[in-house]
C-alpha cells in the first residue's frame, strides 16, 4: 500500500471515530464514511494485483504457491530409492504419471525400452565388527550384489596388491574371510565450505568460454571424460585391470566378502555405486566387447561387496596392522528381479493449440542410486520438471507448440533411457535426413529439449552446447530473472547427463548451468542424498525458470535455430557409472 492511500485511510478512520464520539449514537450523515467503509478501503488497497504478464504470472505461482517440496518429498520420503528395473523405480514411473495426470496433462503414460536387465532391492543389511570388541560400522552394500542366505560372520583380512603379481601372497589366505581390498584413505581436515555456490569470477570463465571441441567423444565440460590415450586414462585402464585379476583371484579362492573404503566422502559420508564382477570392463573402448554389468541376467557369479565409510576403514586396517584379529559380522539379505526385465520412462505433456504438432521438450533422469533417497540425483531435477508443468496448468497458459516432459531411466547405468527415447522417435543417424519418414517429420517439427541434473543448486544460466546461434535468444529469456542471479550463458558442452541423447543426432539439446551447493562433496551417489540437502528456495528458482524458458519456446513464431551440422556432437559420453563409486 501506498504512503498516500495509506494516510487517506488513517485519516478518514481518525475522522469517523471522532464523528462517533461526538455524535453518540446518531446515524452517520449520507456522505460520511462508516467504519465498513473504511475497512473495506483499507483490505482493497492492501490486495495485490495479479500480474498480467505470462512470464510474470508463472513467477507469482512458482515462488508463492509452489508444490516443488510436496513433489520432492514423495519420490524420496515415500517411494525412496529408485534404482533402475527396481519396483521402487516402477512405483515412481507409476506415481509421476498419475500425478500429472490428475493434474490434467494429456497422454501421460509409460513407454518401455530395453531390455535392461534385473532389478535389485536391499532387504535386511547391518554390519559391525564384533572380536575384539563392538564397532558398528558406517557402510552399505553395493547395488547388484549378491547377498547371503544367514548373517555372515567371519575374519577380517586386508589385502597390500599393487601388482597382479602380489596376489600369491594371499593363496589359500581368504577362503571365508572378509577382505579389505583397498588401501587407507587420506582423511584431511576441511578449511573450505562443504557447501558452495557459482562466484563472479567462475561465471565470467564460463561466459568468456571459447568454441567447444566437438571431435568425437570429447566436450569441454566440467564432467567430460580425459581424452582417450592421456596418462590419466592409462592409468585408469591400468587399475581396472588390476582390480578385474584381483576380483577373480579372490572368488576362485573363495572369499566370503568384499569391503571397500569409500573414495570419496568423509565425516560418515560415503559414496557407493553398482557392484562388480568377473570381466566386466568398466569403460569399454571403441569396438571392445559390450560389457557384461551386475545387473546382467546372465552376469557371472560375484562375491557380495560393501562400501565403509573412510574413517571406519581406515581404523580396521591400522588394527590389522598392529596385530590384531578382527571378525566381522555382516546381515546383508537381498532380491533380484527378473520377472520385468525392461525399463520405463514416464511421458506426459499439454497439446499445442496451432503450432500442436511441433514439440518443446524438459525432462530430467527419475532413476537413482540406492544408498541414500536419490533428492539431488535426481528427484530434484524431476520435482523441478513436474512443478514447471503444474505451473503453466495451474495458469491454464495455451502454449502454441506441445509441451512434453520425459522422465528417463536407466540414465546411471549410461543414459539407457533417453537413448532409446530419441531413437525410437527421432532415429539413430547424426545426419539431417533419416530414412524412416516418421523420425524425419518429428525431428523436423521439435524444437528443443531441457534438461536439468546437476543438483538442488539454482539455476545461473544455461549452457548452450556449441549453439551460438541461441544466445540472444536465451539472454532476452534470462532477463526476467537476473534478480535471481540467472544471467550467465555459456558455448561450452557440459557432459554426464540426458540433454546429450538429444544433442548426439543435432537436435537442440540444453543443460541449465547451475550452483554446485553439496552436489561433489556431500550428496552425488552418497549416503546423504536425501529431502533435507535439497534446498527450497532454489528448487522454486529453478521450476520458475524451467517453465519460463519451455513456454517461451514453444510460443515462439520460429522453432530454436541449431548449431550447424559440422559442430553436432557425435558420440555423447556418459557417465560411465555401472561399476563401484
Amino acid at each position: 500500500m501506498s504512503n498516500r492511500i495509506r494516510g487517506a485511510c488513517l485519516a478518514a478512520l481518525v475522522s469517523l471515530l471522532v464523528n462517533v464520539s461526538l455524535q453518540g449514537q446518531q446515524p452517520a450523515p449520507a456522505n460520511q464514511p462508516t467504519a465498513k467503509d473504511v475497512v473495506k478501503a483499507v483490505s482493497k488497497a492492501e490486495t495485490p494485483k495479479a500480474p498480467k504478464d505470462s512470464i510474470e504470472r508463472i513467477k507469482d505461482e512458482g515462488m508463492n504457491r509452489s508444490q516443488v517440496m510436496k513433489i520432492l518429498s514423495h519420490l524420496t520420503d515415500v517411494i525412496g530409492p529408485r534404482l533402475t528395473a527396481s519396483p521402487a523405480m516402477k512405483r515412481a514411473n507409476e506415481w509421476t504419471r498419475d500425478t500429472m495426470a490428475g493434474w490434467g496433462l494429456k497422454d501421460a503414460h509409460l513407454e518401455s525400452w530395453g531390455p535392461f536387465g534385473r532389478g535389485w532391492s536391499l532387504e535386511r543389511f547391518s554390519a559391525q565388527v564384533v572380536e575384539p570388541q563392538c564397532i558398528p560400522l558406517i557402510a552399505y552394500p553395493k547395488a547388484w550384489s549378491p547377498g547371503f542366505d544367514a548373517p555372515l560372520t567371519a575374519e577380517i583380512v586386508g589385502l597390500d596388491v599393487k601388482a597382479e603379481a602380489d596376489l600369491m601372497n594371499y593363496k589359500g589366505k581368504v577362503k571365508g574371510k572378509a577382505v579389505l581390498i583397498s588401501p587407507a584413505r587420506e582423511v584431511a581436515a576441511r578449511f573450505e565450505p562443504l557447501a558452495t555456490r557459482l562466484t563472479d569470477s567462475e561465471l565470467l570463465k564460463l561466459a568468456d568460454a571459447s568454441e567447444p571441441n566437438t571431435r568425437r567423444g570429447q566436450t569441454t565440460g566440467s564432467t567430460g571424460s580425459a581424452p582417450s590415450g592421456s596418462p590419466s586414462s592409462s592409468n585408469q585402464r591400468a587399475e581396472r585391470s588390476l582390480a578385474q585379476k584381483m576380483l577373480q583371484f579372490l572368488l576362485d579362492e573363495g572369499a566370503a566378502l568384499l569391503v571397500e573404503g569409500s573414495r570419496l566422502g568423509d565425516g560418515g559420508t560415503l559414496f557407493v555405486g553398482g557392484a562388480s564382477v568377473p570381466g566386466e570392463p568398466q569403460r569399454p573402448t571403441p569396438g571392445s566387447v559390450p560389457r557384461i554389468s551386475a545387473w546382467s541376467k546372465d552376469a557371472p557369479k560375484t562375491i557380495p561387496q560393501i562400501v565403509v565409510s573412510k574413517e571406519h576403514y581406515n581404523r580396521l586396517l591400522r588394527m590389522l596392522e598392529q596385530g590384531q584379529t578382527l571378525k566381522l559380522a555382516v546381515d546383508l539379505a537381498v532380491r533380484f528381479h527378473e520377472e520385468d526385465v525392461m525399463g520405463y520412462n514416464t511421458v506426459a505433456e499439454i497439446p499445442g493449440t496451432d503450432l500442436q504438432s511441433e514439440v518443446v521438450m524438459l525432462g530430467a533422469h527419475l532413476d537413482s542410486w540406492h544408498s541414500g533417497t536419490g533428492a539431488t540425483d535426481n528427484a530434484a531435477g524431476v520435482a523441478v520438471c513436474m512443478e514447471s508443468m503444474r505451473i503453466l496448468q495451474a495458469l491454464k497458459l495455451q502454449p502454441k507448440r506441445t509441451i512434453r516432459v520425459g522422465f528417463w531411466t536407466g540414465e546411471e547405468q549410461g543414459l539407457l533411457g533417453s537413448k532409446a527415447y530419441v531413437a525410437e522417435h527421432f532415429g539413430k543417424e547424426t545426419t539431417e535426413s533419416v530414412a524412416d519418414k516418421d523420425k524425419q517429420t518429428a525431428r523436423e517439427k521439435f524444437s528443443a529439449y531441457f534438461n536439468i541434473d546437476n543438483g538442488t543448486g539454482k539455476v545461473r544460466g544455461v549452457y548452450l552446447q556449441g549453439n551460438e546461434s541461441v544466445r540472444p535468444i536465451f539472454r532476452t529469456w534470462l532477463a526476467p530473472f537476473r534478480d535471481m542471479g540467472a544471467t550467465t550463458l555459456s558455448i561450452t558442452n557440459t557432459g554426464g547427463t540426458d540433454h546429450l541423447s538429444f544433442d548426439a543426432i543435432g537436435l537442440p539439446g540444453f543443460q541449465f548451468i547451475q550452483d554446485g551447493v553439496e552436489y561433489n562433496t556431500r550428496t552425488h551417489h552418497s549416503n546423504q542424498d536425501l529431502y533435507d540437502r535439497a534446498q527450497a528456495d532454489d528448487l522454486k528458482q529453478a521450476s520458475v525458470i524451467m517453465a519460463a524458458f519451455i513456454y517461451n519456446t514453444a510460443m515462439r513464431d520460429e522453432k530454436l535455430p541449431r548449431k550447424p551440422a559440422s559442430a553436432k556432437s557425435q558420440t555423447p559420453p556418459s557417465r560411465g557409472t555401472a561399476g563401484s563409486e
